[in-house]
């Protein structure tokens, strides 16, 4: 895999700055809107080649216009721009304003909105190999939920597992609202959802603590020739796994902010009407996840016990086990 141009080495922290200068005066002509065939004539024309020595090309270019490590990010699972600590050849906010030009953004050039689905990620499982369910219409185009078998990107999934989307949500749906009904448990409705908010807070702590001391790592890495680049990287990934995960949970725990706290006449009205964020927020308040196994026979419709698991959420749970 070649290098990124503009750096020394693949983790992106020491810049080569004879190329750096190529990626400045790229990015100067592009923020004044240049086209990337009269760029790249540019540079061919001053010299400037490729990491491979060969005359540079516009889908290229802008790959390299494209790369968040320019700027000293990258992209998390859910496409955020990240700070990762490394230098930046340009600055951020100079890579966002060339971002914004990409053809995606043009409005005669978007794509459908996608259609909502109820379930958040990381709640809806698989039955047989717990791996996260993702979004996927079937054939012929309704909603569905499913587990995707396992590639080299994404390994871990089984592929066994596939349910219509309207079927399930209606099912968790009624199930959920038939235990929000209880007295006895909207009485502790905001109660609950203050110590979940107040979990996503202490991951969102434990991500900024492990972002600072990976920054701390890059620059050790930069500044000390004994640490090795397989050690740093060993590091660098451990790091972002642990930020990665505490962002993601954090992220569905922030869901619970949308849940309404008070007296609700009419749930199943309310239901009806409530925008996707408030749905949302009430299942992750109610349930941990939600585990789907296998139809009983193929194009069965029937959605049970049988197929579908409930893990309701044990509030004050994890504050219970701290002062055991």
């Amino acid at each position: 895999m070649p290098r990124l141009y503009g750096f020394e080495d693949m983790a992106y922290r020491r810049v080569r700055e004879s190329e750096a200068e190529g990626i400045r005066a790229a990015a100067s002509r592009r923020l004044l809107k240049q086209p990337y065939p009269a760029i790249t004539e540019w540079m061919n024309a001053e010299g400037y080649r490729t990491t491979r020595g060969g005359l540079w090309k516009p889908d290229v270019l802008a790959n390299v216009l494209d790369h968040p490590a320019i700027a000293g990010l990258e992209e998390d699972e859910n496409g955020n721009l990240v700070e990762t600590g490394g230098p930046a050849i340009i600055p951020r906010e100079d890579f966002e304003a060339i971002r914004a030009m990409r053809p995606v953004h043009d409005p005669d050039k978007r794509r459908a909105p996608q259609r909502e689905y109820l379930i958040p990620g990381l709640m809806g499982t698989c039955g047989l190999c717990t791996t996260s369910l993702g979004s996927s219409p079937s054939n012929r185009g309704s909603r569905g939920y499913r587990c995707a078998p396992s590639t080299a990107q994404h390994p871990g999934g089984c592929g066994k597992v596939r349910i219509n989307a309207d079927l399930l949500e209606t099912y968790v749906a009624e199930h959920v609202l038939a235990e929000l009904a209880k007295p006895e448990v909207s009485a502790l409705i905001g109660q609950a959802r203050d110590e979940l908010l107040a979990q996503a807070a202490l991951l969102r702590k434990e991500a900024a603590a492990a972002r600072r001391r990976q920054k701390k790592l890059g620059v050790d890495y930069a500044r000390s020739p004994g640490i090795s680049l397989m050690a740093f990287r060993t590091a660098d990934k451990e790091l972002k796994q642990l930020i990665r995960e505490s962002e993601t949970k954090a992220r569905l725990l922030e869901q619970v902010k949308h849940v309404p706290v008070g007296d609700i006449p009419d749930l199943v009205r309310w239901w009806k009407h409530a925008p996707m964020r408030a749905k949302k927020g009430v299942l992750v308040l109610m349930l941990e996840k939600v585990a789907v196994y296998p139809a009983a026979s193929r194009g069965s419709r029937t959605v049970d016990a049988d197929r579908v698991a409930l893990h309701w959420r044990q509030w004050g749970a994890e504050a219970e086990e701290k002062t055991a």
